[in-house]
């Protein structure tokens, strides 16, 4: 038992349960149904971003171009449909948004696996690089009047509930998400591919011994990500009903953060599916529902920085007492 309440997804756990009883406790809002699916909602995006972003750290790597990747599948398959597909249905602009996710991804496959380029390094420029590209080839213009599909899709419901002001709705986006989780969940605990990418975070030399292919790995890497981010850049389109080239970007931060409040290790060889999913929740509960207990948005930057220093370091301080322990006992 002991073990348990060491590990980092609990205590991930104990701040969720924790803040949502201070919040809570200051504003019952926090409890309401509505509430909850708000917060639910909010979790959908960059709980697909963190799946990618997830098997990167654990490969040992840094994606900081997910976002752009995102926003240019959005906004490239909305153009896409209107112009020639303005009746396709939804699953039709998943499946592009994907498919450009992906060849963007590949892009930064080669460089990184190809070239052995630092994947700090080559994602910062694939993200001036993307994004640039959207913004001066491709259009600028906020697209407003998007496909009937996308209206329809923001428009629908996987669980209705009346209230006593409206009703509360739980999108079915929230599927792809769990979803997302699951593909990541079996990759990493069920195929040699998984141990791959845990042996490349914790020595690229020693997973080339193991007789793993390490660019095969990173080609796969770099291009699921890409993936998961096309399809996540198309959810958040199809919620807002637009396509905004200025969206997404910017939330690097937050998805980075969740997936390391989750106890994935930047050092790479470390981190899981569950504990992923609640440094999400963490960050969305952070991040929207601090204003209902008074705190101004300006100041939520500041507390989730707070909550990132104090999830990281705590599990860092609890592993150098391990280890000094350890050394004693030696």
């Amino acid at each position: 038992m002991s073990k348990i309440f060491r590990s980092n997804e609990a205590l991930v756990a104990v701040t969720i349960v924790l803040l949502s009883l201070v919040i809570g406790l200051n504003n019952p809002t926090f409890f309401s149904v509505g509430n909850l699916f708000d917060l639910l909602r909010s979790s959908i995006v960059i709980g697909i971003f963190a799946m990618g972003v997830l098997i990167v750290i654990i490969s040992g790597g840094i994606d900081v171009s997910f976002t752009a990747i995102g926003v240019f599948a959005l906004y490239s398959t909305t153009r896409i449909l209107k112009e020639f597909m303005p009746d396709a249905p939804i699953w039709v602009g998943f499946m592009i948004a994907a498919a450009i996710g992906l060849g963007l991804g590949m892009i930064n496959a080669f460089f990184i696996a190809r070239f052995k380029l630092p994947t700090l390094i080559v994602t910062l420029g694939t993200l001036s690089m993307f994004h640039g590209f959207l913004l001066f080839a491709i259009g600028n213009q906020i697209i407003r009047d998007v496909p009937p599909a996308m209206d329809q899709f923001a428009r629908s419901a996987l669980v209705r509930i009346p209230l006593e002001r409206g009703v509360a709705n739980l999108h079915p986006a929230i599927l792809i998400t769990a979803a997302a989780a699951l593909i990541v969940w079996l990759l990493l605990n069920f195929t040699m591919l998984g141990r791959g990418i845990y042996a490349l975070g914790g020595s690229r030399e020693a997973a080339e011994r193991a007789g793993f292919n390490v660019p095969r790995i990173q080609y796969f890497i770099y291009s699921f990500v890409g993936l998961l981010s096309g399809v996540a850049g198309m959810t958040f389109g199809s919620l807002a009903r637009q396509a905004n080239p200025q969206d997404i970007v910017g939330m690097e931060l937050n998805v980075i953060a969740a997936v390391v409040l989750g106890g994935a290790q930047l050092t790479g060889g470390r981190g899981t599916v569950i504990g992923t999913i609640l440094g999400v929740l963490l960050v969305v509960i952070a991040s929207n529902s601090l204003i209902l207990i008074g705190v101004p948005a300006v100041w939520q930057r500041v507390v989730i920085g707070l909550i990132i220093l104090i999830g990281t370091g705590l599990p860092a301080i609890q592993a150098r007492r391990a280890a000094q322990g350890g050394m004693r006992s030696i």
